[in-house]
């Protein structure tokens, strides 16, 4: 990879957390935001790393969920970098019934550890059902 060595890391942890949110692998995921991560849903008080795993485990209780996110832009400032991408996602529900596509852009900050690695630091969404 021609990319400069933080923009590439940078892509490898987002694609990372895509997969796990597929997988629904918590325990991936948690390894891969900061201790004081914070996630901000529109409509919703924003969350942390204390509050996330509960939301997430129920909702891959009750429904299939597959997110699609495309990268469109990559910005690394030192310790600090951020993405801009554009997402989709799909959430059936187990006990049957139709699906809800969700589509927008998500802007996610990075924060650089001190042996090198990039953690999701911040998040937000604009993602809200598509429209048929």
């Amino acid at each position: 990879m021609h990319i400069g060595s933080d923009e590439g890391a940078i892509r490898e942890v987002h694609s990372s957390w895509i997969d796990a949110v597929n997988a629904g692998d918590l325990a991936r995921l948690l390894a891969l935001m900061t201790d004081d991560v914070v996630f901000l849903n529109p409509g919703r008080e924003p969350i942390g790393q204390r509050e996330f795993p509960n939301g997430f485990l129920i909702g891959h209780q009750r429904s299939w969920i597959h997110c699609v996110s495309e990268i469109e832009e990559v910005a690394v400032f030192g310790e600090v970098a951020y993405t801009r991408c554009r997402d989709s996602l799909c959430v059936k529900p187990r006990a049957g019934g139709e699906a809800t596509e969700l589509a927008g852009h998500r802007l996610t900050i990075y924060r650089k550890q001190p042996d090198g690695h990039w953690l999701l630091a911040r998040d937000a969404h604009t993602l809200s059902p598509v429209s048929r």
